[in-house]
């Protein structure tokens, strides 16, 4: 063999080696897709619109469905080493915003049949997104609608933050989520007060953006759910909705609004601002602040 030969092996060999070290080097940068699915149970029973929901609060009363739609902001995967990414929401007509550096999108597990008369047909169950690949042992969001986000008209708002039914004013901003349960009888059941509603949004909102102002909020009651261990090819979010009604009477109205809006100091807010992990008081001196601890949402197999 000539040593020009030789050459011509050795720089091709070296080319080769190059080439190699590349796409190993850009297989290793590029990102891996996240799939994570929402469903409703109850306890571990399905729930879904149409259905009767059993053994539900302090009175163990049977309800169905009216609505179940709730904002989901700035997901992040998780590390072994408590390190996070936020996952970088696919893009979707209709339920995706990304702005600023907050992602959102919404949950819709109501199908507009049957009891759920507040939504439409469509549904929206699943987050996807992509993150740098990675090992990822657990998962954190937010419930609700990041501040640079929530205090916005409606009109002109990309979608899903233009929904008038999950709006309560440009001061007060969105509600978060908005989870309603019915007297399956309707009007001729026994419930004294027909719906008991959960509305969670910020309290204590103060200057208007409508006008000019700034909103600020006394309560932002965002909530915080982390799981340190969740794996979404296995896995799934569970909202559980017995968890939310425990320790109230879901078919009668001891205050303020019909189940809790988030008042202040609204008797049925207490066991439900429990369920969210959401600081709360009797008397109107809640923080807002989320704990994190929270019984509403939890992992389960697929």
């Amino acid at each position: 063999m000539t040593t020009r030969t030789t050459r011509r092996s050795a720089l091709a060999l070296a080319a080769a080696g190059l080439a190699a070290f590349g796409a190993q080097g850009a297989a290793a940068h590029q990102n891996m897709t996240v799939t994570i699915p929402f469903t409703a149970v109850n306890g571990t029973a399905p729930v879904s619109c149409g259905t009767a929901i059993t053994g539900l609060g302090t009175t163990a009363a049977t309800a169905q469905l009216k609505d179940l739609r709730f904002y989901v902001s700035n997901v992040r995967m998780v590390r072994g080493d408590g390190s996070s990414v936020l996952l970088k929401l696919t893009p979707k007509k209709g339920s995706v915003v990304s702005r600023g550096g907050n992602r959102v999108t919404m949950i819709d597990l109501e199908n507009g049949t049957g009891s759920c008369d507040q939504g439409d047909a469509a549904v929206n169950s699943v987050i996807r997104g992509t993150v740098p690949h990675a090992t990822y042992v657990g998962m954190r969001f937010y419930m609700g609608v990041p501040f640079p986000l929530n205090h916005s008209d409606t009109v002109g708002a990309p979608a899903p933050l233009d929904l008038t039914a999950m709006t309560w004013s440009w001061q007060a901003g969105r509600k978060f989520a908005k989870i309603e349960l019915t007297d399956p009888a309707g009007p001729a059941g026994t419930w004294t007060a027909k719906t008991f509603m959960v509305h969670l949004g910020s309290t204590g909102c103060l200057g208007n953006p409508a006008t000019g102002g700034t909103a600020n909020c006394i309560a932002s009651n965002r909530m915080t759910v982390r799981f340190a261990k969740f794996d979404p090819a296995k896995q799934k979010v569970a909202v559980d909705i017995g968890a939310l009604a425990a320790g109230n009477d879901v078919t009668v109205n001891r205050g303020g609004a019909a189940g809790c809006m988030s008042g202040g100091t609204d008797p049925e807010c207490g066991p439900v601002f429990t369920a969210l992990g959401v600081d709360w008081k009797a008397d109107g001196t809640g923080t807002g602040a989320s704990s994190g601890t929270q019984t509403l949402f939890r992992a389960m197999a697929r």
